[in-house]
């Protein structure tokens, strides 16, 4: 279970409507199983079907959450054109042992979907997702 307050759940919304019809793409960061930060990232791929975070952004996240005492929860990225499910890319790419991965599907012009999973070694498994006040 992956717990995110609301305005850090609206705020990946936000991005992921402001990327569109791109995939856009963030790192959470807390505590236990909170989430506290949100690193919006640049998709260096600039592409509607998959994304790369800048290796230069994602060092900085790390040395950011290291000097605040949080770490990394969860990878975050959107889905413009299919459901909130793991590509077979994205299974793939998982390759950040322990972090949570949040789909945000834009599929649905009329309700965003959004949903986490825990990927390891191929195995995919849904997580429960609690957006807390």
């Amino acid at each position: 279970m992956i717990e995110i307050p609301n305005s850090i759940h609206d705020d990946m919304i936000v991005h992921a409507k402001a990327g569109f019809p791109l995939e856009v793409c963030g790192i959470l960061g807390g505590s236990s199983a909170t989430v506290s930060v949100n690193y919006r990232m640049t998709n260096t791929d600039a592409s509607n079907e998959h994304f790369m975070m800048d290796p230069k952004e994602q060092f900085a996240v790390v040395k950011d959450l290291r000097a605040k005492g949080l770490t990394m929860l969860a990878v975050y990225h959107s889905h413009p054109e299919s459901p909130a499910r793991p590509s077979e890319e994205d299974i793939r790419l998982a390759l950040t042992p322990g972090v949570s991965y949040i789909i945000i599907s834009l599929a649905d012009s009329l309700k965003v979907d959004v949903k986490s999973f825990k990927i390891s070694n191929g195995v995919v498994e849904s997580e429960e997702l609690r957006v807390v006040s």
